[in-house]
């Protein structure tokens, strides 16, 4: 008896199996079903551009002729194009003046908006409005602003008394008013994050600190400051990708101008690209922005693992 159960037990775990196996196959398909259309659009959208582009600053091609492929020519031209070199030493220069304002800005703001008064509800949202508003907008207001003939800001200078400066037109005030412009309309990004990382500490910690003796001051830096740390590493990756693919509010206002002296990488990228019609040396000037991006973002975190502040 005994061996015909051993018999037959295999024989019932065969039998089994495909139903399992069945089910399981089943439950592959119905789950590639809801993900498959979404997986084609980023590979369409994003995997396949990449990989062309890629393809594309290999090759020297205008748009009409026949692509001819020069292998790293177009890299190693760019290494030497001194106009390059100024469209990333321009970026830079507005990453540094941007993501650090925007970062203490988000979180000087957050602070504020992170208690209960009167229409807070008003605030948060009067705060979060200029992030929606379009590039263009933003542009429209900036020039109104800070126009040298007819701007509000040089009005209110010639009123109190102070010299009236040339903002947009002024090689060296441009790039500053375009980053106060974009940090009127991006600080309500790290505003947000800051707020809702602010909501998630538990009263319990502030209140025992409070009960220890700290005032405000202490109790933020010892108690609060070390549990925005993660959001504040991720802010900050985030804003620098933001500067450094800098192009809409740059295109609205000064189009790189006056004398280059806004022109941001991905400027020069749309310039080469579809004003010059160097579609090979656009792409290649591309990606030296991704490699650019990557490794800043590579060296934050890196750092941020090691000071044990990771946020991803």
């Amino acid at each position: 008896m005994s061996q015909t159960r051993m018999l037959v037990a295999p024989g019932a775990s065969q039998k089994g199996e495909a139903p399992g196996r069945t089910k399981r196959a089943r439950r592959f398909f119905e789950g590639w079903t809801f993900v498959g259309p979404a997986t084609l659009i980023v590979v369409g959208l994003s995997i396949f551009p990449a990989v062309w582009a890629f393809i594309l600053s290999l090759q020297e091609w205008d748009g009409f002729s026949d692509a001819t492929f020069v292998g790293g020519d177009n890299y190693a031209r760019l290494a030497s194009d001194p106009e390059f070199l100024d469209s990333v030493m321009h970026t830079l220069f507005y990453t540094v003046l941007f993501v650090p304002s925007s970062v203490l800005a988000g979180l000087f703001l957050a602070v504020a908006l992170n208690r209960r008064i009167r229409f807070i509800g008003i605030y948060r949202t009067a705060i979060f409005v200029p992030f929606v508003a379009s590039a263009a907008a933003t542009g429209i207001l900036a020039t109104y602003l800070f126009s040298p003939q007819f701007g509000v800001v040089n009005n209110v200078l010639r009123v109190i008394g102070l010299p009236q400066q040339q903002w947009l037109e002024d090689p060296a005030q441009a790039m500053v008013v375009i980053a106060i412009m974009s940090l009127w309309g991006q600080a309500a990004f790290t505003t947000v994050i800051y707020l809702a990382a602010l909501q998630d500490i538990p009263n319990e910690l502030v209140e025992a600190a409070r009960i220890d003796g700290a005032n405000r001051w202490q109790t933020f830096w010892r108690v609060v400051w070390p549990q925005l740390a993660p959001v504040t590493v991720f802010v900050t990756i985030w804003q620098m990708i933001e500067a450094i693919k800098l192009f809409d509010l740059v295109f609205t206002t000064t189009k790189g101008g006056p004398l280059d002296a806004t022109k941001t990488i991905v400027y020069f990228v749309w310039e080469s690209a579809f004003k010059g019609l160097e579609f090979g040396y656009g792409s290649a000037s591309a990606y030296v922005l991704f490699a650019l991006t990557l490794l800043i973002t590579l060296a934050v975190v890196v750092y941020s693992r090691r000071s044990k502040t990771e946020a991803f």
